[in-house]
């Protein structure tokens, strides 16, 4: 029921296991996992609905609908909340929590050493040009936050962490455009319109972006799954080219 879950519910569950995930899971947009939720239930988070499917377990966020989650419980549904992924070392312990939750221990464990792996071989030695996240509004991330951590890990400095941004916060496009980033990764954006998205296309950030300086996130970056390694892999790659350009 909520998209962060899902994606260790996909990545762990048996085949047959997972009966339902939230809506959102299903939006290639949003979740990296999308393809995965074919023929399963798309649940908009609703106790009714839930309930309706007969699970043995409920797997929930910290964020979840306080009153969906108290009124499945009063039903007898077997609710658990798992914690969300703030920092990389969070994603073995969490895989090793939902992998126990499911009766997949064995599967836990595979992706956990795979992921310890894959990490270890991503990570810089040492810190080179300067990136920046950029969505919506102009939020970024600052020291922290996982995606600063994911920058950091691929060789990057996080010029929201220069500016003084910690966590979550906003950057003006003023300000972005004079701390003059080597690396832009800016957000996808949704169809149709939003004024919040308006910055994202601005003639000032795009102008910054061709010349060279663009890279577009993708849903790799959600929630904080073992999937993050893809977009990490694409800033090591990122990196690698900015440092053989002439």
């Amino acid at each position: 029921m909520n998209l962060c879950t899902d994606q260790y519910a996909l990545m762990l569950a048996a085949p047959g296991q997972l009966v339902s995930v939230s809506h959102v899971s299903a939006d290639p947009v949003s979740s990296p996992m999308a393809a995965a939720t074919a023929g399963l239930h798309l649940n908009h988070g609703g106790a009714e609905q839930i309930y309706l499917l007969s699970p043995d377990l409920v797997l929930a966020h910290p964020w979840s609908d306080p009153t969906a989650l108290a009124m499945l419980r009063r039903l007898g549904l077997r609710v658990v909340q798992v914690p969300g992924v703030d920092s990389l070392p969070d994603i073995p312990a969490r895989l090793a929590e939902v992998g126990a939750l499911l009766g997949r221990e064995e599967a836990a464990q595979t992706l956990i050493r795979r992921f310890e792996t894959d990490l270890a071989a991503l990570t810089a030695a040492d810190l080179g040009p300067r990136a920046v996240l950029y969505g919506p509004n102009g939020y970024t991330t600052g020291e922290g936050a996982l995606a600063h951590e994911v920058l950091t890990r691929a060789g990057f400095r996080n010029v929201a962490a220069e500016i003084g941004r910690s966590d979550t916060g906003q950057i003006a496009l003023e300000l972005l455009v004079m701390a003059a980033p080597d690396l832009i990764v800016r957000a996808e954006t949704f169809p149709g319109a939003s004024r919040a998205e308006e910055i994202l296309h601005h003639p000032a950030l795009m102008a910054l972006i061709a010349a060279g300086t663009g890279h577009e996130d993708s849903p790799d970056w959600a929630c904080g799954t073992p999937r993050i390694i893809a977009a990490l892999r694409d800033l090591v790659d990122a990196r690698q080219a900015m440092e053989a350009a002439p």
